[in-house]
């Protein structure tokens, strides 16, 4: 194997290992750091002036890009396992009263992710990430919240958090496409 290949691997074998770590994370986070937590409820953080959200929204927000950069470095098999495989460990850390919400959302948000994602890799990388995370994160939001509570009241907050969290990644994209460019370091 090439030093090229092998550096691929090493890169995608991180970004999988980030990928599964945010979610046991966004499920500690809901019950347990906020800004303020509401009894036998989620702990809260504000994403935007008077938009409060629950605090795993920024890990979500994140696992989509994540996802993205798996499939880029270890190619689509390994996407769509690592979608599988973050929709099982989504059902082990959720709550009990949120187990089907949090895995259908996982499951559906990160496969519309994925259906954007890889048509358009190939036209921009970060084009790619922003716009199969917005659909990804949109999708989780209104998943989520109708499966579990049959409302969408939450729906701001979850879309900006996560939001918040793949804004924060695009310049991390950007730079690693230009390094991906000056190295010849093509994806799987």
């Amino acid at each position: 194997m090439d030093r090229l290949a092998a550096r691929r691997r090493w890169e995608g074998a991180l970004f999988l290992l980030g990928f599964g770590l945010c979610i046991p994370a966004a499920n500690w986070l809901i019950g347990n750091a906020g800004t303020v937590c509401v009894p036998d409820g989620p702990c809260l953080i504000p994403v935007a002036p008077g938009v409060m959200a629950p605090s795993g929204v920024l890990m979500i927000g994140l696992a989509l890009v994540l996802r993205d950069l798996v499939q880029r470095r270890l190619g689509v098999a390994w996407g769509l396992l690592a979608i599988l495989a973050g929709t099982a460990i989504s059902a082990l850390y959720a709550p009990p009263a949120l187990v089907v919400a949090s895995a259908l959302a996982f499951l559906l948000s990160e496969t519309a992710d994925f259906a954007v994602y890889t048509p358009l890799q190939r036209r921009g990388l970060v084009r790619a990430v922003a716009a199969s995370s917005v659909v990804g994160l949109v999708v989780d939001s209104i998943v989520f919240l109708w499966v579990a509570f049959g409302s969408l009241d939450y729906l701001a907050g979850q879309v900006i958090g996560k939001a918040w969290m793949v804004l924060l990644a695009l310049p991390l994209v950007h730079w690693l496409r230009r390094r991906d460019a000056r190295l010849g370091l093509a994806p799987a």
